[in-house]
């Protein structure tokens, strides 16, 4: 039976062309045997889900001791999977930058992963107003040793990545192509709201689509594992709204995460949504919204269009309410 098939887009104005689904390393590879690691990325690759979102957790909020990259890079070199054939996204953080440089920590990533390479890298998580010129001018000394070769931002307020996108027009450097936001049925202030909407309807940014399941919340689950921040406080009413989701997926013969992400792709905005699966099983479950996407994107949205949650939330990315 032939895989179920979404065109590919592009990662940004000028970026590769990238799978349609990517997953996501944190809490995932560590909480997986070896065996069905290397199953995972197999399948990834053959149903073009072969992006792989590769961070070292271990700064910041994240300081967990998490082998997770590592665990992903035993898998792929055991894989046999050709590195020409999966993309791979790395992290760089901000929280001890620039005491910490960005080579540094990239190089600690690449180490424990065991590549020699990333094709693209995320800045992030969020700290207010860095010295941008630096920051811009950091990054890119980096792509010019051909250690990745785009870049993208993570959950900034919108007025830093402005200065980013001005400070490298005016070094004459690359500049981020994308933005990784929180984004999907239930939290769309950033994605499809004022400033933010703007940069990706004009094809400023490319949109990376992360947390589409608010951590499992939105799928009516309640995880003990750590997930993303609740921006707004509105985790409760987002489980509250899981039964809803469930209703009207099943009326698209559906999963509730099928629904999810196929509401992301149907946005023209969105170059792929990132997701976390720690089984076999949720990635095969997945693969099924791209179908959805294809052939029923448009009614999707039009059936989730009132269960956007986060009115209370700033579009351009500051934790707190926007103005009245």
């Amino acid at each position: 039976m032939p895989e179920p098939t979404f065109a590919r887009r592009p990662l940004g104005p000028g970026g590769p062309v990238v799978p349609p689904l990517g997953l996501g390393s944190w809490n995932t590879w560590d909480r997986m045997t070896p065996e069905a690691a290397v199953g995972m990325i197999r399948r990834a690759v053959a149903a073009d889900a072969g992006f792989f979102d590769v961070a070292y957790y271990n700064m910041g909020p994240h300081a967990e001791n998490s082998k997770t990259d590592i665990r992903f890079g035993e898998a792929l070199r055991a894989s046999g999977v050709d590195r020409g054939d999966v993309f791979l996204c790395g992290k760089l953080w901000l929280w001890d930058w620039p005491a910490q440089g960005f080579r540094g920590q990239l190089e600690e990533s690449m180490a424990r992963a065991g590549i020699d390479r990333f094709d693209a890298v995320v800045v992030g998580d969020y700290v207010a107003a860095p010295d941008m010129d630096r920051l811009v001018a950091d990054v890119n000394e980096l792509i010019a040793d051909g250690l990745f070769g785009t870049w993208g931002i993570n959950n900034w307020v919108i007025d830093d990545t402005h200065r980013a996108l001005d400070a490298a027009a005016a070094a004459g450097v690359v500049p981020p192509s994308f933005a990784q936001l929180k984004y999907g049925i239930a939290r769309r202030a950033m994605a499809e709201g004022e400033p933010y909407g703007r940069l990706l309807r004009d094809g400023v940014l490319g949109l990376q689509a992360s947390d589409a399941f608010e951590g499992g919340v939105l799928l009516g689950r309640m995880p003990e594992r750590r997930i993303g921040a609740d921006v707004g406080g509105i985790r409760q009413r987002i489980a509250d709204a899981a039964p809803e989701v469930a209703h009207i997926a099943a009326a698209f013969e559906a999963t509730p995460a099928q629904l999810a992400i196929a509401f992301c792709l149907a946005n023209p905005a969105t170059a792929n949504v990132l997701f976390g699966a720690s089984r076999p099983g949720q990635l095969e479950e997945n693969l099924g919204a791209l179908a959805l996407a294809a052939a029923r994107g448009e009614e999707v949205r039009e059936a989730l269009a009132h269960l956007r949650l986060d009115e209370t939330v700033s579009a351009d990315g500051r934790w707190t309410p926007p103005a009245s």
